[in-house]
């Protein structure tokens, strides 16, 4: 007589339970090829592929909607699912997107057959849960803000290039300027392309701001021009050029979407901002007489000011909103919301005992996002500066940034969902307890060592 074996009775175990989702259909993602599994009962061949060409994506959403499926799961791999979760979504099909992470592998012999029969199986019983994606609208901004970070990516190479063609040439404007880019450094790049070769007459190029004095200018540009080495940075100047041109087209279409956004239903009381500083604004676009006021902006398609949150700016602010969104009903409480971000404790416990601790090691933007932000208070005498100073005093650097940007995290969702302005006085409040904690514990160990605490008189 037989037996079976572990896999099988746990394929057992997993087939007797209820189907929670009847109408669920199971997606395995490839490059050139789509594998698509429905319920037994709906036809003749429950399994089938189709090429990942448009109008074979829309014969699969046809023979989907043929089955009577309503609900379908699909696995997060690359950017393949794009297009298809797209078609699906127009169709009115709800679709989960599933971290590929999150499901187990399928048991037996490995195979595209078998992976979406598998997703259908867990998807059917109610076992898989859905990745957040944000609207389609939310989605636009945050391709071309995406796009925008890998083009001024690129634009650092090309900047590099440079520096790597004078350093061959022995000039060192570049570490006499703090911005190669800036306008004294490309006034120099130009003469210099254009055959210009006394350091007398770059040297007045130079900006009166530039805080170098002209006398290390004109030093720092004696060297050996060679025609390899001038053609390698006229190249790269050019392509530098062309990428801050193609950001600024980027800068121009986020504004176009952005505007496009309507105000939420209960916009918040105008207040008077405070003034803009350079890094809360949108760089210069073809015209410099136009900026866009990346702040305000935020403020009328948030419903409020988060950057009176300390550690968030305007970019700041507009990365969020185009990684989560302005609607963070899909997250019933802050701890889910930290909890997806990975901002929170990720408890691994095994008889009663904890065995770790550690957050999920998650690559997440929004995460990273507040992560920056948390850094940045290292200076400030805001109680979350206080806050982070004690939290990296106690645990290091690396735990206190986690600790202060999940902070950060559970602020902006209240701050979302209540849309009321930001205060402080909670935190400050809560500071002042701990202050008070302390200085009674130090009392109480100064007395039992004999002696007395008393205020110095210098400080108030």
């Amino acid at each position: 007589m037989s037996r079976s074996t572990p896999k099988e009775k746990n394929v057992q175990a997993a087939a007797s339970l209820p189907a929670l989702h009847p109408n669920a259909a199971g997606i395995d993602i490839g490059a050139t090829e789509i594998y698509v599994a429905v319920p037994p009962d709906r036809t003749e061949q429950p399994v089938r592929s189709f090429p990942t060409f448009t109008p074979d994506l829309l014969v699969l959403a046809d023979w989907l909607q043929a089955c009577r499926v309503e609900t379908v799961a699909m696995e997060s791999t690359g950017v393949y699912w794009i297009p298809l979760y797209a078609i699906l979504e127009d169709r009115g099909l709800e679709v989960l997107l599933v971290n590929a992470r999150h499901l187990q592998s399928v048991p037996g012999r490995k195979s595209d057959v078998r992976d979406c029969q598998w997703l259908q199986h867990l998807h059917a019983v109610g076992l898989l849960s859905g990745s957040f994606r944000p609207p389609k609208e939310v989605c636009a901004v945050r391709s071309v803000l995406r796009h925008r970070d890998t083009l001024v990516t690129m634009a650092a190479t090309h900047t590099q290039h440079m520096q790597k063609a004078l350093t061959q040439m022995n000039l060192q404007l570049h570490h006499v300027l703090s911005d190669l880019t800036g306008k004294t450094g490309l006034r120099i790049l130009d003469a210099i392309l254009l055959g210009e070769r006394d350091p007398e007459t770059l040297a007045d190029l130079r900006d009166r701001r530039v805080k170098a004095n002209a006398e290390t200018i004109r030093k720092s540009l004696q060297g050996d021009y060679r025609e390899e080495h001038l053609f390698t940075l006229r190249q790269a100047l050019t392509a530098g050029r062309q990428y801050q041109l193609w950001i600024g087209e980027c800068d121009a279409e986020i504004e176009r979407l952005l505007q496009a956004f309507a105000p939420p239903d209960d916009p918040p009381e105008e207040k008077p901002t405070e003034a803009l500083t350079e890094a809360q604004t949108i760089p210069e676009k073809s015209d410099p007489a136009q900026r866009f006021d990346l702040r305000q902006e935020m403020t009328r398609l948030l419903g409020v000011d988060l950057t009176t949150v300390p550690g968030l700016q305007a970019p700041s602010v507009h990365r969020l909103f185009a990684e989560i969104g302005r609607d963070l009903s899909a997250f019933p409480t802050a701890k889910h919301f930290v909890s997806w971000l990975g901002l929170c404790p990720d408890n691994r416990i095994s008889g009663g005992k904890i065995l770790s601790a550690k957050t999920r090691p998650v690559n997440h933007r929004a995460a990273t996002v507040f992560r920056l932000a948390a850094q940045t208070l290292h200076h400030s005498q805001s109680a979350l500066g206080q806050f982070y100073r004690r939290m990296r005093s106690r645990l290091g650097a690396p735990k206190a940034i986690t600790a202060t940007a999940h902070k950060l995290a559970r602020i902006v969702y209240h701050l979302l969902q209540s849309k009321e302005p930001y205060e402080d006085s909670a935190f400050a409040q809560t500071e002042l307890r701990y202050q008070s904690r302390k200085l009674q514990r130090l009392r109480k160990e100064a007395s039992a060592l004999g002696f007395t605490l008393a205020p110095h008189p210098q400080v108030s």
